[in-house]
């Protein structure tokens, strides 16, 4: 269950830009924005280092940031809402904070976590997880880590759907019950394919006797040309 609250100190940036976010990056420091609740969003900067300890956390994106405007001595609880990785460098490039209201109900993607061992699957079943999250709805501190799904009634050709997932109380999940998460589908079977009646499998020899005519077309028109070219006289 999540209710982490971590505590995150952020500077509000002075300018904005390609040429401001990379001279911040070299420094260490993440442009973001923090935004919500009506209010005017802010340009921020926060370490990198404790960006990431955040999303390396026990809660990961669901912990409660009460982030610390540099100079202030409130705090605004967020959720980290969308960050950007650099693909080659694997580093955080930008990152949004959303202010919310701990009394009021937010929506969230919450991860699927499968236990349990499949029946099916140790009779040469094939699971395929076709979900790997769904969208809730809770107040803030009660927004689960993940949704747990047990697969150990889970027989060939049976399916699990969202409507097997159990939330804990109140939390309400938004996806269609009837969506299927994960199935076990019967092993394939490679059928080798028979060579048709009257056609020989690859170096397969007809039996003696039934080969082709002794009499090739080449031959039958030739002795026709011998029989067209006796003369009359």
């Amino acid at each position: 269950m999540a209710g982490e609250r971590v505590k995150l100190e952020a500077r509000e940036r002075e300018s904005v830009g390609s040429s401001a976010a990379a001279r911040l990056r070299r420094e260490g420091l993440i442009p973001g924005v923090l935004y919500g609740r009506g209010k005017t969003p802010h340009a921020i900067a926060v370490p990198e280092r404790e960006l990431r300890s955040v999303l390396n956390g026990p809660h990961g994106r669901h912990a409660i940031l009460d982030v610390v405007l540099q100079g202030q001595k409130t705090s605004h609880a967020s959720i980290l809402k969308d960050y950007q990785v650099d693909p080659i460098r694997g580093k955080i490039t930008h990152f949004d904070l959303h202010e919310v209201r701990l009394d009021q109900a937010i929506t969230a993607q919450v991860a699927i976590e499968l236990v349990g061992e499949s029946p099916g699957v140790k009779e040469g079943g094939v699971l395929s997880a076709l979900v790997r999250e769904v969208s809730v709805e809770a107040l803030p501190l009660e927004i689960p880590d993940r949704l747990v799904l047990d697969i150990g009634g889970t027989e060939i050709g049976t399916a699990l759907r969202v409507a097997d997932l159990v939330a804990p109380e109140g939390t309400k999940i938004l996806d269609d019950p009837d969506i299927v998460v994960v199935n076990v589908a019967a092993p394939r079977v490679e059928v080798e394919e028979e060579a048709p009646e009257g056609e020989l499998a690859e170096g397969e020899e007809a039996p003696e006797g039934e080969g082709p005519s002794a009499e090739s077309p080449a031959e039958g028109a030739a002795s026709g040309e011998d029989g067209a070219g006796t003369s009359e006289g």
